[in-house]
């Protein structure tokens, strides 16, 4: 039986995105980039989610294996490049139904790391909800950070105990293609903003015209979805362009991760054609 809520819900992008990672394991033959099924269970689907349109296991292969690439780079650099250099702080914009907390509760417990999701108040509600429902519960070290994205959400951020003079990693997936140009600009200074040593990872989504041709009639399906679901995609950009935003905005370095990397680095001896796709790729920028 899926979850209802009368007043607050998951945002439907993000209910999406955890049912793909859990298709990743549940129709794509192993070894897998991420095993991740405890979105699906804080989602709630009823039992035909399978068989909903979005979910069509051929159509979606190499959207899914992009969803998964992205968590995993996301959560490699979090451990490798961040918490075993000393960092302290993950930031996640967007979090949405993120696992990463739920799913390695052991970083935060053996090496410190202070985990803050940052998401409308709402879904964030609606979260920490199910997250006592199921057992899992809000520990210490993880921080529901409710804002207005609109508003002072940086100050809120303060708030929840996030210390901006110290180290983070700042991860924002999924998310760049909602926001104005102007909008993205006031986050990466914000960022670019943060103590030496910090780093920000964040997705883009590439126009239409710039993906393998095979791929472009389903993204620009997702565009005309977006918008008719009333959260329009308002900014694209090429590589170039974002790296150039980045140093703008006052970032020390900025390197695009390629599809074409993740896909050497997770992907590697595949033959079933799950591979990501270069629709939306990954930038890292550090401070």
């Amino acid at each position: 039986m899926g979850v209802t809520q009368d007043v607050v819900e998951a945002d439907h992008t993000a209910v999406r995105v955890a049912l793909w990672r859990a298709l990743h394991v549940r129709a794509d033959p192993p070894p897998h980039v991420l095993e991740d099924e405890i979105g699906l269970r804080l989602a709630g689907p009823d039992d035909g989610w399978r068989d909903r349109p979005d979910m069509d296991v051929d159509a979606t292969r190499r959207t899914r294996a992009s969803i998964v690439a992205r968590t995993r780079y996301v959560e490699d650099f979090v451990v490798e490049g961040g918490v075993e250099g000393g960092v302290e702080q993950y930031v996640v914009l967007g979090a949405g139904l993120d696992t990463f907390a739920q799913r390695r509760p052991e970083i935060a417990a053996e090496r410190g790391l202070r985990v803050f999701e940052v998401d409308r108040p709402g879904p964030q509600t609606w979260k920490r909800q199910r997250l006592e429902e199921l057992g899992f519960g809000v520990p210490e070290w993880l921080r529901l950070v409710p804002v207005d994205f609109e508003g002072d959400w940086w100050g809120r951020l303060a708030e929840a105990g996030f210390d901006p003079g110290r180290p983070a990693v700042v991860a924002s997936t999924g998310v760049t293609m909602y926001l104005t140009r102007e909008a993205n600009e006031a986050t990466f200074r914000l960022v670019a903003g943060l103590a030496p040593g910090s780093a920000f990872v964040t997705t883009f989504l590439r126009p239409p015209q710039d993906v393998e041709p095979d791929q472009r009639p389903q993204l620009e399906a997702a565009v005309r979805g977006a918008r008719a679901a009333g959260t329009p995609f308002l900014s694209f950009f090429e590589p170039a362009g974002i790296l150039a935003l980045a140093r703008e905005s006052g970032f020390r370095e900025a390197r695009h991760v390629p599809a074409e990397e993740l896909d050497r680095r997770y992907f590697a001896d595949r033959t079933d054609g799950v591979r990501p796709s270069r629709g939306e790729e990954l930038m890292v920028a550090s401070t």
